[in-house]
């Protein structure tokens, strides 16, 4: 049995809350249908009956009330628009106000779920997720109203053509249903496939776009930017075939629903050839709008693939991990047992080793970016395998060799640690050996970085993740190559305001580095052969033997 469909509770929850809305759109949807229904059929009867009155004379001439129908065909007219205008805003505004709650659920779901999951999916990929697909699921609301309006006025279309003939109604309603069934029908075998593979088109394009403009310097070094186009181009081409496919369904769609209008509208005329002339022209004007009535659900249809390809892609993002009973417990206290040793803020410790033996995956599984394998790490007494991800993070603050910033300000990328005033800002500046850098800067903690840092050299952008991280209130700080492409003068800057803070605040350290003097800093040493060994090293980097975890408490 497969498990339920988290998005499809979340936009549950939402059509609920916004029940008064999608009720008034529904409505005022089988009021257009209605009145559109009516004021075709009722002009229809009007017209011809003032016809046969100008032919039968004066007197009839001057029986004829059209003072009445024509009020009747203004009203409707009014209706049809108003009710048009509360639709769109009642609809739309439910839909709008849906997914901005939505797309902060389905981010923290993302933020706060299986690291596996989240570390699979490239920038690009998350934003077609977040932007594409929640746009595509926009028409799980606004389609709503589109059933409403179809029963309406396929009610209207066979009440005005019984009124001429009983036969012509059922014709009417035989030809309505097997409009429907042709749509659903085409939807299935047509638009859905379509759309679906439209919406995966989408999502690849953007991926890739966003791979190939993260290595863009890469590609102007090496003469790449025409295989790049090219690259692109071949992405955007399935793109726009399974789109032409997709238009080609709404096409073959829009015949169909032709042609069974056509068939409604032939068969409706032979059954009301006996009836009196103006209830006739009703009856097939009736017939119809009837029949056009029953577009807007073949447009509901058409769009279903993509809103379920882009909710089961929604639902990957946010399916949330079983949780267990030990998942609930919280760490006891900040004690990290790892790689042998078991140590209490404000222990400083040292993880060195060649490169490519795990020093950083260690880390990143410790605190909750990377799935823990059981038994190999414990926080507070727990196993972190045990651990919410989310709960592990909270115990650490962590600048990592990768550095990674929002095209914004210093302050907005500060600001991802926390809200602070200024003087704290600051003084997270400073002893990053940044704060001179940035007053010299007219707009200060306002200066713009450009993309990912690009107006930052790379130990700015550097030392800007350690300000941050900085900020951010845990028992440890957790730093991988903090000191990597810094000269030694701002190296012994940088490393001397990062003694004084962990002092003052007495805050742990785990400290991933190939450089000698940041691990100067620490307690102990630990170089790691490969992630599941650890050998102890004292003073002057001499091996001691492997750690025993009683060793320090």
């Amino acid at each position: 049995m497969s498990p339920p469909s988290r998005i499809g509770a979340l936009v549950a929850a939402q059509r609920r809350a916004e029940r008064l809305r999608l009720r008034i759109a529904a409505a005022a949807a089988a009021a257009v249908t209605v009145a559109a229904v009516g004021l075709l059929g009722l002009s229809g009867w009007f017209i011809t009956g003032a016809a046969l009155a100008g032919l039968g004379g004066l007197a009839a001439v001057q029986a004829f009330n059209y003072l009445m129908p024509s009020a009747v065909i203004r009203l409707l007219a009014i209706l049809r628009t108003g009710a048009r205008y509360a639709e769109r805003v009642a609809g739309h505004e439910a839909a709008l106000r849906a997914l901005a709650r939505l797309r902060p659920q389905l981010f923290a779901a993302l933020a706060s779920g299986s690291p596996g999951r989240a570390l699979a999916l490239s920038s690009g990929e998350a934003s077609a997720r977040l932007v594409q697909d929640v746009n595509a699921v926009q028409t799980l609301f606004v389609r709503l109203s589109a059933p409403w309006g179809a029963l309406a006025g396929a009610a209207a279309a066979i009440g005005l053509t019984a009124l001429a003939n009983a036969t012509a109604a059922l014709l009417l309603a035989l030809c309505m249903g097997a409009s429907a069934a042709g749509s659903l029908l085409l939807a299935r075998r047509l638009s859905d496939p379509a759309g679906r593979a439209a919406q995966i088109a989408v999502g690849s394009l953007k991926t890739r776009l966003s791979a190939l403009e993260s290595a863009a310097p890469e590609l102007r070094a090496y003469g790449l930017e025409t295989w790049a186009v090219e690259d692109c181009a071949d992405r955007a081409r399935d793109l726009d075939r399974s789109r032409i496919t997709l238009t080609l369904a709404a096409g073959w769609l829009t015949v169909w629903q032709t042609a069974a209008a056509a068939g409604a509208v032939v068969l409706v005329t032979l059954a009301v050839v006996s009836a009196p002339a103006p209830l006739a022209a009703l009856a097939i004007l009736a017939a119809l709008m009837g029949m056009d009535s029953t577009a807007g659900l073949a447009s509901a249809l058409h769009q279903n693939g993509a809103a379920a390809q882009a909710a089961d892609r929604l639902d990957a993002l946010a399916a949330s991990p079983s949780k267990t009973g030990a998942e609930q417990a919280a760490p006891s206290s900040d004690t990290v047992a790892l790689l042998g040793r078991s140590v209490s803020p404000p222990f400083r410790l040292a993880v060195v080793g060649a490169s490519g033996v795990g020093k950083t995956t260690a880390l990143e599984r410790l605190i909750g970016l990377r799935d823990a394998p059981a038994g190999r790490f414990s926080l507070g007494g727990v196993d972190a395998a045990d651990l919410d991800p989310a709960r592990r993070r909270a115990l650490f603050a962590y600048a990592a060799q990768d550095v990674r910033l929002m095209d914004a300000s210093v302050r907005d990328n500060l600001g991802l640690a926390g809200a602070f005033d200024d003087e704290t800002l600051w003084e997270a500046l400073d002893d990053a050996d940044l704060g001179d850098r940035f007053r010299r800067d007219p707009k200060g903690l306002d200066a713009p970085i450009g993309p990912d840092g690009a107006r930052l050299s790379g130990g700015e952008r550097r030392r800007l993740a350690l300000a941050r991280a900085y900020l951010r209130s845990a028992p440890w700080l957790v730093l991988d190559e903090p000191t990597e492409g810094l000269d030694a003068a701002t190296e012994a800057r940088v490393l001397a305001a990062l003694d004084r803070r962990l002092s003052s605040r007495g805050q742990g350290l785990i400290l991933v580095s190939h450089r000698l003097a940041p691990t100067d800093l620490c307690d102990a040493v630990v170089r790691l052969a490969d992630e599941r060994s650890a050998l102890a090293l004292g003073q002057g980097g001499q091996p001691v033997g492997l750690f025993d975890p009683q060793l320090v408490q």
